[in-house]
Order: C-alpha cells, then sequence, then structure tokens
C-alpha cells in the first residue's frame, strides 16, 4: 500500500471511529476461509461491519479521533478485526453465538458508549448492556408506575366510599 493510499484510510477510518457510538475488536486469526466467510455472512445479516484492519494504521486513525481510545493501544497486537454496529450489544451477542462452535473470535476489547471494555472476559457485560430504547422505556414504566398506583386507590377507594355511603343512605 502506497503513502497516499495509507493517508485515505487513515482519514476514512478515523471519519468511521468518529461517527460510530460502538466499535469492537476482535481476533479472528485462526478461522479458515470458510468459517471467516461464515462470520462475514453473519454480520452482514445482523448489519454488523467486519473489517481487517493493520493495527498501526488503526492505531494512528485512534489517534486522530475526536474520541479517547488510548486504553485501548496496548491491545492493538496480532491481528484485529474491526465490528460496527449502530445496536451497540449485536457485535458481542455475534461473537458468543459464533464461538458456540469455534474458539474464535475472540473479544480484544471494545468501545461502546464513551466506555472502554478490554478482554473477552466482558463479553457477557457487553450482550447485557441496555439500548438507548430499551432504557427509555424502563424509564417510562418507571415513571408511570407512581401515577397508575394513586388512581387505582383512588378508584378502589371511590368504590369503597360510594359503598359507604348508599349504607348509611340505606339505614336513615
Amino acid at each position: 500500500m502506497k503513502k497516499e493510499q495509507k493517508e485515505q484510510f487513515i482519514e476514512t477510518l478515523t471519519k468511521q471511529l468518529n461517527e460510530a457510538n460502538s466499535l469492537y475488536l476482535a481476533d479472528i486469526s485462526t478461522l479458515n476461509a470458510e468459517s471467516t466467510s461464515q462470520l462475514r455472512r453473519l454480520c452482514f445479516r445482523r448489519n454488523i461491519r467486519l473489517q481487517v484492519v493493520k493495527n498501526t494504521l488503526l492505531k494512528k486513525a485512534m489517534e486522530r479521533s475526536e474520541k479517547d481510545f488510548s486504553p485501548m493501544y496496548d491491545i492493538l497486537k496480532d491481528n484485529t478485526s474491526l465490528m460496527f454496529s449502530e445496536n451497540v450489544t449485536e457485535p458481542a451477542k455475534v461473537i458468543k453465538e459464533f464461538r458456540k462452535k469455534r474458539d474464535k473470535p475472540l473479544l480484544k476489547g471494545a468501545y461502546v458508549m464513551d466506555m472502554h471494555f478490554i478482554g473477552d472476559h466482558e463479553l457477557d457485560v457487553l450482550i447485557a448492556i441496555k439500548s438507548k430504547e430499551e432504557l427509555l422505556g424502563d424509564l417510562i414504566a418507571l415513571l408511570q408506575s407512581p401515577a397508575r398506583n394513586v388512581i387505582s386507590a383512588l378508584q378502589s377507594s371511590g368504590g369503597k366510599l360510594a359503598g359507604i355511603l348508599k349504607t348509611m343512605s340505606e339505614k336513615n
């Protein structure tokens, strides 16, 4: 790759890093061609962009990025594949699902919503992260709960009060 091509690639990658709300770094080095192709197809079906990159070019793009990727510099060794997705948990789910039959890909690290997750042991934590929509749904449900309880109490109390008044009027 010529110097101009490398510079163009770094600029493109920097733009992708700035726009992404999540980034996964994985090691798929020992997968054979057939397994790699299966992983790529699975990623495509789940709207995940899988891209193999050179560590030196990725580090330069990370350094130029508006985000702080410095905790991830130490894991830029050996083979590195990038996984970009709008759904922050989907790459972690794909990695876990794919590893049911194979020993790779291994999660090297992830950058999700301004947080860094380093190491394969973080996979279950990443899967458990709720999306923005899920969090908003939970928040709305929590906010509606007290109002529902008050309305329910008023409705049940109103029925009891009406029953008491009716009984008192019948006695007189």
